[in-house]
């Protein structure tokens, strides 16, 4: 585990990120997030994806969503949330370009509910890109096992359920830890610049 506010200079990754979604975009909640009007953005995480599209960065989210399992909400809300985000985005520059979810819950035993790398896999599929060194952000010990399958970047933000995760312990063996998406916005810009984030 590396606590930091940078990566290594020496840290070489592709123009790709993974983001979970809820505790690393917006902020959780432990009924679920189940409508637009309870989704909302945590500070500086709309202004840092639109920071890593104008460097270059594509943006890719993947969500376990097993609300819909449960008959929490349906794929037209799943649908208006995300479209709430992108209209939140769209007057920063900012975009997601693709949103891989699992609808399913633990006992669907099925292989894209994280920790498990099937969405991570599928993104891997539709980019034709190798995910290895990727980072990959989340606030969940499952979002960084997932990581850790696929030969990803594990990042850890404290932000959403991310404090209670480090204190839990148990994460994978490189894991990178920052305060929240805004600080690993600017680590990686900051690798782009060649000089260290300040």
């Amino acid at each position: 585990m590396t606590p930091a506010r940078e990566f290594p200079s020496g840290l070489r990754t592709s123009k790709l990120i993974v983001l979970d979604r809820d505790g690393v975009i917006n902020h959780d909640c432990a009924s679920f997030i189940k409508s637009p009007d309870e989704w909302r953005p945590i500070e500086g995480s709309l202004e840092a994806i639109a920071k890593l599209n104008f460097a270059g960065y594509r943006v890719v989210v993947a969500t376990n969503q097993s609300g819909i399992d449960r008959g929490l909400f349906d794929m037209q809300t799943l649908n208006a949330i995300h479209e709430k985000m992108y209209q939140m985005l769209s007057p920063l520059g900012g975009r997601i370009d693709a949103v891989f979810f699992c609808p399913h819950s633990a006992q669907a035993e099925c292989e894209c509910r994280k920790p498990k790398p099937g969405l991570f896999r599928a993104i891997e599929q539709r980019f034709h890109v190798d995910l290895t060194g990727v980072p990959c952000v989340g606030d969940s010990l499952r979002d960084l096992q997932a990581a850790e399958a696929v030969g990803g970047l594990s990042v850890l933000v404290r932000t959403g359920k991310g404090e209670k995760t480090l204190a839990d312990g148990g994460l994978p063996e490189h894991t990178w830890i920052f305060a929240n998406l805004a600080e690993v916005a600017e680590a990686l810009l900051a690798m782009g610049r060649g000089d260290p984030a300040e």
